[in-house]
């Protein structure tokens, strides 16, 4: 059987924290790196496909249209709730500090943008999983600006910290604020929900294309939204 070009390319590109989510998900009776219809499936388990995705969800559109058509599959993206850097100096040294940034399961919202109305189809369910991640990092002279010099190297696993299973765009909907008003705005849901107004733009793009809100008016230069009655 012959497997896509992207998903070789992507096997040799794969890292440690892909390896090790593959692993985890293989337990105790899954498969790894199966052929099904011209594509490589990172794991096959109880009937179900598995593809786990770190970022850059555009890539995989057609081969997860393509696979929904007739199989159930469940993509799981890793978000880290907690972080450590560790940074490799020139001496040999290493440094290592925690992240101030803590990862929830909202973030997933900056890459659904590229299929939000997959998540209408019964075949399909995402999962965000939250872990403990060690992020390596090493200086590269060539890269002194923008990024002080210091690029991922690569990422580990250290825990699997919790899971949380979208079956439904009703389901997503439950990552809006609970304190929102009935009729709200992306400013709503950035001030009630502690986020970035452009994560709460995303949200409200994502939501609305899989018709778990809709637009209802303006207020101002803003969109007015609502949730959807469940058809």
């Amino acid at each position: 059987m012959t497997v896509s070009s992207s998903d070789e390319i992507g096997n040799l590109n794969e890292g440690p924290l892909h390896a090790a989510l593959k692993d985890w998900y293989a337990l105790p009776r899954g498969e790894i790196e199966v052929p099904y219809q011209g594509y490589l499936i990172d794991v096959i388990a109880d009937g179900l496909l598995f593809e786990i995705q770190t970022g850059n969800f555009a890539s995989i559109e057609k081969k997860l249209s393509d696979l929904v058509e007739t199989r159930r599959v469940r993509l799981v993206y890793p978000v880290a709730k907690e972080k450590w850097l560790l940074k490799e100096k020139a001496d040999g040294g290493r440094e290592r500090r925690k992240s101030p940034k803590e990862g929830k399961p909202e973030d997933v919202f900056r890459e659904l943008v590229s299929f939000p109305g997959l998540m209408r189809d019964p075949n399909f369910s995402l999962e965000v999983i939250l872990i403990q991640e060690e992020e390596l990092r090493r200086y590269d002279s060539d890269k002194r600006r923008g990024k002080g010099g210091w690029v991922k190297e690569e990422s580990h696993l250290l825990k699997v910290v919790e899971n949380r299973l979208f079956r439904t765009p009703e389901d997503l909907a439950q990552l809006l604020p609970e304190e929102l008003p009935r009729s709200f705005t992306t400013a709503d849901i950035a001030e009630e929900g502690g986020c970035r107004r452009d994560l709460a733009q995303k949200m409200a793009y994502c939501l609305r294309e899989m018709e778990a809100i809709e637009k209802v008016g303006k207020q101002g230069n803003a969109f007015l939204y609502r949730r959807s009655v469940p058809s």
